[in-house]
């Protein structure tokens, strides 16, 4: 205990970052996450426009098309291969950039995929707490200043993916699905001290020239009030400022749990807004444009009013979109799809069989194209 004491005494403290200016406040974040694309197109996956007779054009051009303002881009510290590596994102957000989207930086502090049910810390990085710490707090800001050297500028960094669980376990592992709920919660010390590290990076790369980013914080269930209320609370508890992350974001599916519906989704995004005064983002979402029931039992929508369809995918979205859009003093500023081109993935993590955007034609494998439904019209 009183090692740890020591070495929050020793962590700097945490800027302060206003939030988000009225220019800001004025954008509204139409956006996709776009991570695989690279990978498909060195694969082979070509990508048709069917509003222009078949035209063969890049994705985020059709999804342009559909309204797609800003794209999302994951970040892994060591993978295999490199695929979401530094080298591979900063290629892609060069590209994204150039042709005029805002990017949205999404760390997982992991050499694969982090989610609530894993946060592997990269195999590189040390096992106790304070080198970890360094180590996290290094790399962030190497990160966002090789993103500068670039020429790429961040509108939004996440630190760390649907980290309701934590980040870099077993060290950060945090739990707060345990009753009864005490106030304060031991095992979130190590999370917010490493989470104060990753956010300590950020200023060290503002320091050294990198223009301010939106710190976001991104949980899962989006539409677990009680889970988000204890979350956030347990962080402050353990000595995380509200002034060290400028924006909410929330991941929110349809087929995760019949609880995840629009009125909860309302309810935890108004009462959230009146709480903190913060900007909020729905950045994980997506609809089943099939679910047959051909591989895995269909599973029942959160809305089963909508059906798993294209209509469908376009009705989900429009309404999570008007929801975020009513947030209470504007503070609802963006929505971000999920993966909508990856033709390889087409389930996108649902025991459904399609969850994207383009209607995928493995006719000719291992080429793959994708065409375009009337999906991709979702942000319009």
């Amino acid at each position: 205990m009183r090692l740890h004491t020591l070495l929050c005494l020793a962590l700097p403290v945490v800027s302060a970052i206003p939030t988000a200016d009225n220019s800001q406040a004025a954008f509204f974040y139409r956006g996709h996450d776009l991570s695989s694309l690279l990978t498909l197109e060195e694969g082979g996956a070509t990508y048709k426009d069917t509003e222009r007779n078949n035209e063969t054009r890049p994705a985020e051009a059709i999804l342009g098309d559909g309204g797609m303002n800003s794209v999302r881009l994951r970040i892994w510290v060591n993978p295999v291969g490199g695929t979401n590596g530094l080298e591979y994102t900063l290629d892609l957000a060069k590209r994204f950039q150039s042709e005029g989207y805002k990017i949205y930086l999404d760390f997982h502090f992991s050499d694969s995929w982090a989610d609530p049910n894993k946060q592997p810390p990269p195999a590189a990085w040390p096992t106790t707490l304070e080198p970890l710490a360094a180590t996290l707090r290094t790399y962030v800001k190497d990160t966002l200043v090789s993103f500068k050297e670039a020429g790429i500028t961040l509108d939004i960094v996440a630190l760390g993916n649907e980290i309701r669980h934590g980040i870099l376990w077993p060290l950060g592992y945090a739990d707060v699905d345990v009753e009864p709920w005490p106030k304060t919660v031991a095992n979130f010390s190590n999370l917010a001290y490493l989470w104060k590290s990753a956010r300590a990076g950020v200023d060290d790369a503002i320091y050294a020239g990198v223009p301010k980013p939106q710190v976001m914080i991104h949980i899962d269930d989006g539409w677990n009030l009680t889970l988000q209320q204890r979350w956030f609370g347990a962080m402050i508890e353990n000595g995380v400022p509200t002034t060290a992350w400028d924006v909410f974001g929330f991941s929110f599916y349809p087929f995760y749990g019949t609880a995840a519906t629009f009125d909860n989704l309302r309810t935890t995004l108004n009462t959230l807004a009146l709480e903190y005064r913060k900007p909020l983002q729905v950045v994980e979402t997506d609809y089943p444009a099939i679910c047959n029931g051909e591989y895995n039992p269909i599973p029942e929508s959160s809305e089963p009013e909508i059906p798993y369809s294209v209509p469908g995918q376009l009705e989900w979205t429009e309404d999570v979109i008007s929801i975020v859009k009513q947030v209470p003093f504007g503070l609802g500023q963006g929505v971000h799809y999920w993966e909508p081109a990856w033709l390889n993935n087409t389930s996108l993590g649902s025991d459904c069989n399609d969850a994207i955007l383009f209607d995928a034609d493995y006719s000719n494998w291992p080429q793959t194209i994708g065409y375009s439904r009337k999906s991709v019209n979702l942000f319009k």
